[in-house]
């Protein structure tokens, strides 16, 4: 059984149950929104970036067993905030992760900063209640802290 405090120190600086730091979500197609302009409504943050293998790894599972089953819920958003990179290495990493959800942009790594130790590691995936509250931290892709987080995801739904 997974459990979060097992989990050796993976650099987050926020933890569960605090509000989550608000910044403005630079969509790859250009579309701006502030994080907490979506209270009301369960958010799925996924750092990530084109050159993290274990972000490639993640991502069809993601795409597969969260995206295509929640997409149509109102009450439920994933972005996916690539980390360090410039607009036009977005094209070509869509095409390789197979992913459809919405992507966005943290060209100098400010957002990841405010969620983590500069230069930590990526794949993160930041789980936000509909009060804003952080409900689930990952680091890297564990099959039984990816369970554990898509029950997460179910139960903020209910």
């Amino acid at each position: 059984m997974y459990r979060f405090e097992d989990k050796p120190n993976p650099q987050h600086k926020v933890k569960i149950g605090d509000t989550a730091p608000d910044f403005v979500i630079n969509y790859y197609t250009g579309q701006k929104v502030k994080l907490s302009d979506l209270r009301g409504k369960v958010v799925m943050l996924q750092v990530t970036a084109s050159w993290c293998s274990v972000c490639l790894k993640e991502m069809p599972h993601i795409e597969a067993e969260i995206w295509q089953k929640m997409k149509d819920n109102p009450d439920f958003v994933l972005i996916a905030i690539d980390l360090k990179e410039s607009p036009d290495k977005i094209p070509p990493f869509i095409k390789v992760a197979k992913t459809t959800y919405p992507i966005a942009l943290d060209t100098n790594g400010a957002i990841f900063e405010l969620y983590a130790e500069k230069d930590s590691g990526v794949t993160r995936n930041i789980i936000i209640d509909k009060s804003g509250k952080i409900a689930f931290l990952t680091r890297l892709f564990d099959r039984d802290e990816y369970d554990a987080m898509k029950k997460k995801i179910e139960e903020l739904l209910k």
